[in-house]
């Protein structure tokens, strides 16, 4: 969706310039310039529909990271407590899940970094597009001022200015490249592992998650040895 989206906005920020230049040959070039602000009309609200689930998506990754930070602190109190009864077996097992939402934390930290700045790509491409329709709405009065004075239009007249458009096109396309880049979830030629692989360090991860979990729960009672001594 944000792919169409960049697409869009990308083809009414520098094709404005040429359908200003279309209209005025145009047989109607009042009709083709309101619909062209229409369309600019159209593409705000769409963005706005996108920067509205953006927003609830972060929303939702905010609470999702209290709720793991909350639980972290449940079951370190439980460690301590099943360490405290000698209950090795429960400390590991609570260890154990502990390590499992802790590893969810930097993920959600990323997720709720990538929608921010999602968030202010989108609200730049409003600002662009609120922008692009106040340069063609002025272009639109000029006209009708130079029609109404039977004034021939100049040849360096904002219609034909390209320089302050290049510019604004140049940084769009770059804008809009770079949240294209970082919207995709995945690195661009990204492999996927073989089956054999894919279990070999299946078994890996498990074994260093045990020796986590021993080194984890091998601190807490040294911690509560020294406590006690």
């Amino acid at each position: 969706m944000k792919e169409k989206i960049t697409g869009r906005v990308a083809r009414i920020i520098s094709g404005g310039f040429h359908a200003l230049l279309d209209a005025v040959e145009s047989a109607a070039p009042e009709v083709v310039m309101e619909q062209a602000m229409r369309e600019i009309d159209e593409a705000i609200e769409e963005v706005r529909v996108e920067l509205g689930k953006e927003m609830a998506n972060k929303h939702l990754a905010n609470q999702r990271l209290m709720q793991v930070n909350a639980k972290c602190e449940e079951l370190s109190e439980k460690i301590e407590l099943a360490v405290a009864e000698n209950r090795d077996d429960l400390a590991e097992v609570a260890i154990s899940q502990q390590l499992d939402m802790e590893a969810q934390i930097p993920i959600l930290e990323a997720q709720i970094s990538e929608l921010s700045g999602s968030e202010k790509e989108l609200e730049g491409y409003i600002a662009a597009l609120k922008g692009k329709k106040g340069e063609m709405r002025e272009d639109l009065r000029l006209y009708k001022a130079s029609r109404k004075s039977s004034a021939p239009v100049k040849e360096n007249s904002t219609l034909e200015t390209g320089d302050p458009v290049s510019v604004k096109v140049g940084k769009a396309e770059s804008a809009f490249s770079r949240i294209l880049e970082n919207s995709t979830g995945f690195a661009p030629g990204q492999g996927t592992p073989d089956k054999d692989t894919a279990a070999a360090m299946n078994e890996l991860e498990n074994m260093a998650k045990n020796n986590r979990i021993q080194e984890r729960l091998a601190a807490i009672k040294g911690k509560k040895g020294t406590i006690n001594d």
